[in-house]
């Protein structure tokens, strides 16, 4: 009996969000990006994929991580923006299904009143929207998590995606040659991917935090109606330019949904992920900048018109951004890499790199903003 509950609850769950659906949809709302024809494709993505590996090699150079030299457990992929956004489907499912399954398990009663095929797709579409926004914005990604989708290809890490039409359409946009261009975000990405081989403990620890931290939010959806009402406030406000704003219209605050469930327990958990996110993206932006004119003659080009790019972009634009939270990750990278650099200045590459040891090695978000505190726990 216990079995066949919890096949049920297993399968309430999985409907819940139709995860295909979802992929379907982002695959036919994103454009396909700049046309090109078959050769040129192909010139690309041979470009690229030469580029991802060449980066390696400087990405062990500045970082002093021997990780770098064995990578063999993960794989990189050269995509477009329909297959970005399936991959991230997938990992989604894969972590968001433990999350539905115990909310299957401990609110059986909402969950049988909202699932239904219908629902399911609903939430689909819906996630799919999402989806093609981002897929359209991404010029590469680290997923740490892909192995934990029931098709994964049978490597034990993740896989570094580099959107193609993405990276060409930045480089184009922003007039640099493309080739240095590549590097550049190469590095980043692969930075990211010899992070988690450094320290391969990593992806266990996030996946619980996150784990822990929707569940939390899980427990808590009965007062969510009340939550989105408020929200809904935030959002119109936003779109009124009402409060206090900044040039581009949109207010200085959190318009994501995970602000309005915190209790205390839940807002410590997301300020150690915050904190772990701004030090991965921070490390990745430090590496990628580290490079000088003998490898990338054109880098400081580069970042100052990649850093220029916000500027020009439309309201509506910026006004999605902050609401799916990619201001946000803006900011953690710029946190992210000042508080690597002031590590590094002060007790060099070696000493920062005490921080994949080990989770409680890990900066929290105080020590990212002040970066002496970590170091004064590391002893260093």
């Amino acid at each position: 009996m216990e079995s066949n509950q919890q096949h049920l609850s297993n399968s309430n769950a999985a409907r819940l969000v139709n995860w295909d659906f979802a992929a379907a949809t982002a695959a036919t709302l994103v454009a396909p990006g700049p046309k090109m024809n078959r050769r040129e494709i192909q010139a690309a993505v041979a470009d690229l994929r030469r580029l991802a590996d060449e980066s390696v090699s400087h990405v062990h150079r500045i970082t002093g991580l021997d990780a770098a030299e064995d990578l063999r457990d993960s794989q990189v992929l050269i995509v477009d923006r329909a297959s970005w956004a399936k991959a991230n489907s997938q990992s989604f499912a894969a972590l968001m299904n433990p999350m539905l399954e115990h909310l299957a398990e401990t609110r059986p009663e909402a969950v049988k009143a909202t699932n239904t095929a219908v629902a399911g797709t609903v939430t689909g579409a819906e996630l799919g929207a999402v989806l093609a926004f981002l897929a359209s914005k991404v010029l590469g990604q680290y997923d740490p998590f892909a192995a934990l989708a029931p098709d994964s290809p049978g490597k034990k890490g993740g896989r570094l995606l580099l959107v193609a039409p993405n990276i060409i359409s930045t480089e184009q946009e922003l007039n640099v040659e493309p080739s240095d261009f590549r590097l550049w975000v190469c590095l980043h990405e692969q930075t990211h991917r010899v992070q988690f081989a450094a320290a391969p403990w990593l992806r266990d620890h996030l996946l619980e935090q996150i784990r822990l931290l929707s569940t939390g939010l899980m427990d808590k959806a009965q007062t969510l109606p009340e939550r989105i009402s408020s929200m809904a406030k935030q959002l119109s406000a936003a779109a009124g330019g009402r409060d206090e704003t900044p040039a581009d219209g949109v207010p200085e605050r959190q318009l994501d949904v995970l602000t309005l469930l915190q209790d205390p327990a839940d807002k410590a958990r997301l300020s150690h992920v915050t904190a772990v996110m701004s030090l991965l993206e921070g490390h990745a932006n430090v590496v990628m900048d580290a490079v000088d004119a003998s490898i990338i003659p054109s880098v400081k080009t580069i970042r100052r018109r990649f850093n220029d790019r916000g500027i020009n972009r439309g309201w509506l634009d910026k006004f999605f951004r902050r609401v799916m939270g990619l201001d946000a990750k803006m900011r953690q990278y710029a946190d992210g890499s000042k508080f690597v650099r002031a590590v590094v200045d002060k007790v060099g590459m070696e000493g920062f790199n005490r921080v994949w040891e080990e989770a409680g090695n890990l900066p929290t978000e105080a020590e990212i903003h002040n970066p002496d505190l970590w170091i004064k726990r590391m002893g260093l």
